[in-house]
């Protein structure tokens, strides 16, 4: 069957000319269908398009998610290292305005953090005031959120290492001014000093080897350093004995007692009572005999003795 064929006349008024444009019925179907099923398609396109965007935005949104709240953790954690590193500088800009010598233990840190705990600026660890300096210039380089942590995990590991070190030297130093014997271990009079003099039972030249304190018997004896009590007994001329170990290789003995306040294994701080004065053992009358050993060997008590006698009980 031929397809069916259509003429179209197109007449000009004017000059009177006719055209005649025939065209078959079904590429002009064609053509009309294609003219109503392209915007459908292009429709249809847009709207898948817009559907796959949404999902890539959501699949980005719930990656980002995560991320923050993982920024989020590791913000958290390092603010609260920052606080922990703040309050321990704060603490050795204490100790170092009351102690000289942490003062200097002090330069180990860097010139920012010495400046903080010495009363600076209140600025947070890892900002400074100044835009130009060092620290702003090398955060600003990095674009990168993870450089930034890593950086600031690195500085603050790097500080606690540094105020680790401090804290260690201020403590022993602490530990040291503890043990070493500074104030006199009972009231009375100083009747001998350490070294020559003459044995005050046979009249011989004899040499002393501590301190000797008159005073009433039973008043009250003091240890002169924290320590721990490792011997509490009688102990030939030196009678009711009692000695101290300080650590650091210090030692004190206390002689001639009548009767013992701390035993062995005790811990006992400066100032604290140890025992009563007495005239046991090798003696000519009610006094203490008070020795200082360093490492072994006897060290002279008055090189120590810095600090007024503590008050009688």
């Amino acid at each position: 069957m031929a397809a069916r064929r259509y003429t179209i006349l197109i007449a000009d008024r004017t000059s009177g000319v006719v055209r005649r444009v025939t065209i078959s019925a079904r590429p002009a179907v064609a053509v009309a269908c294609a003219m109503v099923t392209l915007p459908v398609l292009i429709g249809i396109g847009a709207a898948w398009k817009a559907k796959s965007d949404v999902s890539g935005l959501y699949a980005n949104q719930q990656a980002l998610e995560i991320e923050n709240s993982s920024y989020r953790s590791a913000t958290q954690e390092l603010s609260g290292q920052i606080e922990s590193l703040q309050s321990a500088i704060a603490d050795l800009g204490a100790r170092a305005a009351l102690d000289p010598n942490v003062a200097r233990t002090m330069d180990k840190l860097p010139a920012l953090v010495k400046a903080r705990a010495m009363g600076g600026s209140s600025a947070p660890l890892g900002a400074t005031a100044k835009q130009d300096s060092p620290y702003s210039r090398t955060l600003s380089a990095l674009s990168n959120p993870d450089d930034t942590f890593g950086l600031l995990r690195s500085l603050l590991e790097g500080l606690e290492s540094r105020l680790q070190s401090v804290r260690t030297n201020v403590d022993k130093r602490n530990a040291l001014a503890n043990a070493t014997p500074s104030i006199w271990p009972a009231q009375g009079w100083l009747t001998s000093t350490m070294g020559q003099r003459t044995d005050p039972l046979t009249g011989d030249s004899d040499y002393h080897s501590g301190l000797d304190i008159a005073g009433d018997k039973g008043q009250p004896i003091y240890a002169t350093a924290a320590g721990v009590v490792t011997q509490a007994g009688y102990s030939g001329g030196y009678g009711n004995l009692i000695v101290i170990d300080h650590g650091f290789g210090l030692e004190t003995r206390y002689g001639h007692l009548s009767s013992f306040v701390a035993h062995i294994g005790d811990h006992v701080k400066r100032g604290e009572m140890i025992a009563r004065l007495g005239s046991t053992g090798r003696t000519t009358g009610a006094h203490l005999h008070y020795e200082v050993m360093a490492n072994g060997r006897l060290l002279n008590p008055l090189q120590l003795l810095t600090q007024q006698k503590p008050r009688a009980q």
